[in-house]
C-alpha cells in the first residue's frame, strides 16, 4: 500500500513528539517506541495499492496548490479493533476537507492505483495523529493527564499548518516527498 500523508510544521511536530515521550515515560504505549526512520507525526489522507507516475504527478500538482493548510488539534480519540490506537483528533476544517476529498478522488478515479483503503473514504475518515498503538495496548483512564500540561488544544498546542506531504510505501517501508 502507498499512502498519501500530510506533515505538520516544526512546532506542531515537536508538540506531538513531546506527547509521544510523555506517554512512553509514563509506561504507556507510544509512537516514541517506533524507531523506524520513517516514523514521524503525520495525517493520512488516502492510500491505494500503488501510485503510478501519472497519479503521482496529479497529486504533486494538487498538493503544491493546496498547501499549506491550517492544522488544529482537537482533543483525544481512541480506536479499538484488531489494533488499539490513542490519537489526537484533527479538526475537520473546510480547507482540510476539500484537500482530503481531492486526494481521495484522484486515487479512486485512477484504476491503475488499485484498491483504495475504505476507512479513508471521505464519508468515514476520522482525521487524527497517532500517539500510541498496539494489539494489546491500553490507556486506562484519561490519557489527558499524561499529555498535560502542554498537550491539549486549550493548553498550548500550537495552531499550526500542514506544510508538506509525502507518500509512504508499506512494502518497502520507504517514503517519498510529494511537496517540499
Amino acid at each position: 500500500m502507498h499512502s498519501v500523508e500530510l506533515l505538520p510544521d516544526p512546532a506542531t511536530e515537536r508538540a506531538v513528539r513531546d506527547a509521544w515521550r510523555r506517554l512512553a515515560d509514563a509506561g504507556l504505549p507510544s509512537q516514541a517506541g517506533h524507531r523506524h526512520p520513517t516514523n514521524r507525526p503525520h495525517l493520512t489522507l488516502a492510500s491505494a495499492d500503488g501510485l503510478p507516475p501519472e497519479v503521482r504527478a496529479r497529486l504533486l500538482r494538487l498538493l503544491a496548490e493546496a498547501l499549506p493548510v491550517p492544522l488544529r488539534l482537537d482533543g483525544l480519540v481512541r480506536f479499538s479493533g484488531r489494533v488499539h490506537v490513542l490519537a489526537w483528533a484533527v479538526r475537520r476544517d473546510d480547507a482540510l476537507l476539500r484537500l482530503h476529498e481531492a486526494v481521495w478522488r484522484t486515487l479512486r478515479e485512477a484504476p491503475e492505483s488499485g484498491r483504495a483503503n475504505p476507512l479513508l473514504d471521505p464519508a468515514r475518515w476520522v482525521p487524527h495523529i497517532t500517539l500510541g498503538r498496539g494489539r494489546e495496548a491500553s490507556w486506562d483512564g484519561p490519557a489527558d493527564g499524561v499529555l498535560s500540561p502542554s498537550a491539549g488544544p486549550s493548553a498550548g498546542v500550537p495552531a499550526g499548518a500542514w506544510t508538506s506531504a509525502r507518500s509512504y510505501d508499506s512494502v518497502t517501508r520507504t517514503v517519498e516527498r510529494l511537496v517540499p
